[in-house]
């Protein structure tokens, strides 16, 4: 499958909520395998269907380009520790800025996979956060929203400041 074309910031689709799967067997199949192939399109750890415009709850993670990925539907948060860590998050959708976001060090999710089977997954460290970010965007929380106001307008300052530069470059 190709790479689909990705939903960029501040399209107010990456603050919708998805809904869950519907597809099942090979619809499902398909929509994982076009967020894969977008996901390492685009050489990112982590993508959502919401990201190439799907409002359906799909997760694609990769940590590592050389790892076998994971793929995570209808996933939700079931538990996170009071331990918290920092870890520097961005998005696809807003390219070129990251800022440490401070999040649960362990999570537990629950998700089916695409045979459709449940389970419960723990994680910690980076794919702790990363399973958070991807699981926030489908529940129409970008990954700014996580920071202070500050911080957030610093981002959005930075965000702005490179998209007039990319534009001014192009022309």
């Amino acid at each position: 499958m190709p790479a689909r074309p990705l939903v960029l910031y501040p399209d107010p689709r990456l603050h919708r909520a998805a809904g869950p799967v519907t597809a099942s067997g090979e619809g499902v199949r398909a929509l994982a395998a076009d967020v894969l192939d977008t996901l390492g399109a685009v050489s990112a750890m982590g993508l959502t269907a919401i990201h190439i415009g799907r409002p359906e709850r799909v997760v694609v993670i990769r940590l590592q380009p050389d790892e076998p990925h994971a793929v995570y539907v209808d996933p939700v948060l079931v538990w996170a520790s009071p331990e918290r860590a920092a870890h520097p998050e961005g998005s696809v959708s807003m390219p070129g800025v990251v800022e440490p976001v401070e999040r649960p060090a362990r999570v537990r999710v629950r998700y089916r996979d695409l045979d459709g089977a449940e389970h419960e997954e723990e994680a910690e460290g980076l794919r702790a956060a990363c399973l958070q970010h991807e699981i926030d965007q489908l529940d129409g929380i970008f990954w700014i929203d996580r920071l202070s106001r500050l911080r957030r307008e610093r981002v959005l300052k930075r965000f702005a400041k490179l998209r007039t530069q990319q534009a001014r470059a192009g022309s």
